[in-house]
């Protein structure tokens, strides 16, 4: 399985929506999106701790490991 992304979790729980956090931390909704739903190969350290910023998380929040 690998990395999991909970990001869509985190914003549930801060009553986010995608396209706000976008906005916010200088990404568009179509990179959003991709990295939502775990199709992203990458992320930026500056990107992930910008979703931290505003979600006020931690990295661990919102990327898991789980073995297959």
């Amino acid at each position: 399985m690998g990395i999991i992304v909970n990001l869509d979790v985190m914003l549930a729980k801060r009553k986010m929506s995608s396209g706000e956090l976008a906005s916010k931390i200088g990404l568009t909704q179509a990179n959003l999106s991709i990295l939502k739903t775990g199709k992203a190969k990458a992320i930026r350290f500056s990107t992930l701790s910008a979703i931290c910023k505003e979600l006020d998380c931690q990295p661990g929040d919102i990327l898991e490991y789980k073995d297959d």
